[in-house]
């Protein structure tokens, strides 16, 4: 096996990347952890995480991070504060360069996470946190017996309006077309909730509140009309941007641009794994990134053993 200043890198300190770090620092492989930001990723743009196992009453984001940060610095994982620039893919060695420098390893775990597609409108972002959501399962208890609005016309939309619709009043999509993209299946279901109202031929373009949503104002886009609709919350699904431009035309990819891997969360290139919200998958949760954070970690170690051996 060549040498190498690393046996793991892990570029990304989210909950995939964290969870990786912990196994590997446990299963005393030579590890570093590469995070450009803070240390639990797009956690800390959240307020609370509700749905997280061992906390009955929920977690704040800010706790959940800072225990990350301080379990990983127990257990002694070095950690890198610098953003990854590119990565040089060999058989049986990865190169990552960083600002000034370029590190090698034997094996890799890509954990960068993804990010939602925004509106862009005023006070979207003021206000993200703050009845703003990207996540109807995180969020969507928070609700209960109050006005949402779900902005978006896919498949993705019409699931996370009928989840908000076992807890809000109210559930108003609100979509720039008049016909929904979404399944045939799920728009039956989403139009026969009594719950769930839909706005056609609109767009969001402000969202208003002072500490919390209040009221969002749309646009039609046949009649150019305004209207103001008061609500507690607005969910936005148009997408999302996964963080896989590292591997780009390095590894498999889908069709939105996430990581493809097996089982075991390896990509197609062997010895490259990926894990969290930058992998294809149904769900992006807290929980599912730290089970694929452990699972690559896990199959990182068996194929360092493998190399290893004499013909590895």
């Amino acid at each position: 096996m060549p040498e190498s200043e690393y046996e793991l890198v892990i570029i990304g300190g989210g909950p995939a990347g964290v969870t990786a770090g912990i196994y590997a620092a446990r299963a005393r492989i030579k590890a570093l952890l590469i995070e450009k930001a803070l240390i639990g990723g797009q956690v800390n743009y959240t307020e609370r995480i509700d749905n997280y196992p061992g906390f009955k009453n929920g977690v704040s984001s800010r706790e959940l991070c800072q225990n990350f940060e301080s379990q990983i610095k127990e257990l002694g994982l070095p950690v890198a504060q610098s953003e990854a620039k590119e990565i040089t893919l060999k058989e049986k060695e990865k190169r990552v360069a960083l600002d000034g420098r370029t590190i090698t390893s034997h094996t890799l775990i890509v954990a960068t996470g993804a990010v939602p597609n925004t509106l862009g409108v005023e006070g979207e972002e003021r206000l993200t946190g703050r009845g703003v959501s990207y996540c109807a399962t995180c969020d969507g208890p928070l609700f209960r017996n109050l006005r949402v609005a779900v902005v978006g016309g896919g498949d993705k939309a019409l699931e996370e309006a009928l989840f908000l619709s076992k807890f809000a009043r109210d559930v108003f999509v609100i979509h720039r077309r008049e016909a929904f993209r979404g399944v045939r299946i799920l728009q039956e279901k989403a139009l026969s909730e009594k719950n769930i109202r839909v706005v056609w031929n609109s767009i969001v373009e402000k969202i208003d509140g002072n500490q919390s949503v209040q009221s969002i104002t749309l646009r039609d886009v046949k009649t150019q009309e305004r209207k103001e609709l008061s609500l507690d919350g607005v969910f936005i699904f148009i997408g999302i941007h996964p963080n896989s431009e590292l591997l780009k035309d390095k590894v498999k990819l889908d069709t939105l641009g996430c990581i493809v891997t097996d089982d075991c969360m390896e990509t197609s290139e062997r010895g490259v794994f990926a894990a969290g919200d930058v992998r294809s998958k149904l769900l992006r949760q807290v929980t599912t990134a730290v089970g694929d954070g452990a699972q690559a970690a896990f199959s990182a170690q068996r194929y360092l053993e493998d190399l290893k051996t004499p013909n590895g």
